[in-house]
């Protein structure tokens, strides 16, 4: 085969950016469109995107995820290196020195999902059996189950190929909350389009598009005590609902950030009544991250930009936001910056 695939999923777009592409959606990003997002600077003022990495706290919203762990590090001498006195070691030295290893979930508290977080069961050779395939038909494993990493670690699309994108560009608003307030609503295109409509607020080809629907706020609130009621509040996208993903397609967005759990509605809560016989757990997340090469962030803190752009009347700002440039990882920490 010339390329890693014979037969791509339906509504993907695989190829497009050319056979080995890895970026997805982030070449959309170019030199003028970053340059027309920096014109969205006015102020020079900045928001911080990211909660503290211990937040949202505990494992409430994902059993499987837990706050990072501290570790420490130590000296030749078996000393350990933190608010250490070097003279300790060598009385000529007047400084004091610290370093730790901290254990991180990578997708545990404000993040991107790689191209590497979801793949799908597809038959991209065209022999009549499916196979684990991901963004662009790649495998995210050799023929012998081997990673980077032995088993573990994406020998392509891992969130290294994101960072170096630079991941800066222009990003809109779509304050959910302001219309939905806290309630669990699974928005539509058609909701969308009303909110959207409502605000003045317009999508362009390129764009980074975030959502605002306020559970980054009840995280905030919580303070790291959460209990499950946080797991059905505020507005999730519905990712069964075909025109909405359709919109996606059609859109250019480049990536989707959501300061709630999922983007869509989460997996923690059980299948979903309307899923089909066979299918995606989350198909939001195939469409975006396997079918379009489009990145999800989740759990990102958006409530005092939103008020902010809404007290301005504007929905537009540049967004600074790389992942770790971490080789092999599926998904990443990351603080985004929101330049205004």
């Amino acid at each position: 085969m010339s390329k890693r695939w014979k037969k791509r999923p339906d509504g993907s777009n695989w190829g497009e950016f050319g056979d080995d592409d890895q970026h997805g959606r982030m070449n959309l990003v170019t030199a003028e469109r970053r340059l027309n997002a920096l014109k969205e600077v006015k102020t020079g003022a900045v928001f911080c995107l990211s909660h503290p990495l211990h937040l949202p706290g505990g494992n409430v919203l994902n059993s499987g995820r837990h706050p990072p762990v501290f570790h420490p590090v130590f000296r030749p001498g078996g000393e350990v290196y933190f608010n250490l006195a070097m003279q300790e070691t060598n009385p000529r030295f007047n400084d004091v020195g610290s370093d730790e290893a901290i254990m991180l979930y990578s997708q545990y508290s404000t993040h991107w999902d790689g191209f590497a977080h979801k793949g799908t069961m597809f038959d991209a050779d065209g022999d009549g059996v499916e196979e684990k395939v991901s963004y662009n038909g790649f495998r995210l494993v050799d023929d012998a189950g081997r990673g980077l990493y032995g088993e573990l670690g994406a020998l392509a699309l891992s969130v290294q190929e994101m960072a170096e994108t630079g991941v800066q560009g222009r990003a809109v608003m779509v304050d959910l909350r302001h219309h939905f307030k806290d309630e669990r609503v699974a928005v539509t295109y058609e909701m969308l389009e009303h909110v959207m409509k409502a605000d003045a607020v317009t999508v362009e080809k390129g764009d980074i598009l975030c959502l605002h629907t306020g559970l980054g706020e009840l995280i905030r609130e919580a303070d790291g005590k959460l209990d499950n009621a946080i797991k059905t509040q505020c507005a999730v996208l519905d990712g069964h609902d075909k025109r909405l993903l359709e919109w996606i397609s059609d859109s250019g967005v480049a990536a989707i950030a959501a300061d709630n759990l999922a983007v869509e509605r989460s997996s923690t809560l059980g299948l979903d009544p309307r899923m089909p016989h066979r299918g995606p757990q989350l198909p939001l997340h195939e469409h975006c991250l396997v079918k379009l090469g489009i990145h999800l962030g989740e759990l990102w803190y958006l409530t005092e930009l939103a008020a902010w752009l809404r007290k301005n009347k504007r929905s537009r700002f540049l967004l600074t936001a790389p992942p770790l440039r971490m080789p092999g990882a599926a998904g990443s920490p990351v603080t985004p910056v929101a330049t205004v």
